[in-house]
């Protein structure tokens, strides 16, 4: 096996070969990718195809589309692209039918050599009124994946898992996990649960500013509504921060070890770390001024020169 693929549960398959590095990115669910047309008139599909086709040329294994996109905005990356995983980080069971889900996601494995990985999450109580019983949720959600008619195998999807229950799923039902907003001792915990053999591609910020204060503002500028939500209050608590860690925007600790700040090399040794932990795949999210609709194309060239896609 060459040494920049990552490692395959029993049930993955060889077509999802991540790389070491790939790029999470909001700005590449936007509504164009689906319509053409974005709230505000202006279409960008045109534009995030020629960024991912950029990605994908740089050399990053992965392309993570964030903010639970849909699979017809995935189906846009793919059709932009060639070789590059196309995953979505992370698509909310609450809105998608598992029957019609698993058909669109065939459909698409099909039409693009199996290069669509299907993540998977139970999103947050304050962002639907249908949320309830999240593990038991996911566990009847990958049932009916299962006996679809055109069942996802296990391999072919991963769980954004941060306790103990849901990643020990992710381990016996999924190819493994793809925890977000997380450390990497979090990492190093997570790989001793999954074992050696189930894929672990967490989510990691970076902010690509050397004057710090300006980078910690950037970050908890990002950072603030997501320690809001009680999964990754709880999460960040289980890891040994406290409250007053959490409270406006996130201590200098807390930022420190959910983000990397600083130049290139800096980035590099914070992945680095991730990797050493256990991570088989680590999707790296630029965060910027305009986290949710930018792509931050200067900066991705920028680190595909330094990071290790390929070591």
């Amino acid at each position: 096996m060459p040494a920049d693929t990552p490692r395959l549960s029993a049930g993955m398959t060889n077509q999802h070969k991540l790389g070491r590095i790939g790029v999470w990115s909001a700005g590449l669910r936007a509504e164009s990718a689906q319509s053409g047309v974005t709230n505000g008139g202006a279409d960008r599909s045109a534009e995030i195809r020629e960024a991912v086709a950029e990605l994908e040329e740089l050399g990053y294994g992965t392309v993570w589309i964030g903010g639970s996109p849909s699979p017809s905005q995935a189906a846009t990356v793919l059709q932009a692209t060639s070789r590059i995983t196309v995953a979505t980080g992370i698509l909310s069971i609450w809105n998608h039918p598992a029957d019609e889900l698993a058909a669109r996601h065939t459909e698409l494995n099909r039409a693009h050599g199996g290069r669509f990985l299907l993540g998977l999450g139970v999103s947050h109580s304050r962002l639907t009124d249908r949320y309830h019983r999240p593990y038991t949720a996911m566990t009847e959600y990958l049932d009916k994946l299962d006996t679809a008619a055109a069942p996802v195998p296990p391999g072919e999807r991963v769980l954004a898992a941060l306790g103990p229950r849901m990643l020990r799923l992710a381990r016996d039902r999924a190819a493994g996990a793809h925890p977000y907003l997380v450390t990497a001792e979090h990492t190093a915990q997570a790989r001793a649960l999954l074992g050696p053999d189930a894929l672990l591609a967490p989510e990691f910020k970076v902010v690509l500013d050397q004057d710090p204060d300006r980078a910690r503002s950037t970050a908890r500028a990002y950072l603030g509504g997501y320690l809001s939500l009680p999964n990754y209050a709880n999460n960040l608590l289980r890891l040994g921060f406290t409250e007053e860690d959490l409270r406006e925007g996130g201590s200098d600790r807390l930022v420190d070890s959910l983000f990397a700040l600083g130049d290139e090399q800096t980035i590099r040794r914070h992945v680095e770390a991730f990797l050493a932990a256990g991570a088989d795949h680590l999707a790296v999210q630029l965060v910027t001024a305009d986290p949710t609709g930018a792509l931050p194309r200067e900066q991705w060239r920028l680190l595909a020169d330094v990071l290790p896609l390929t070591g």
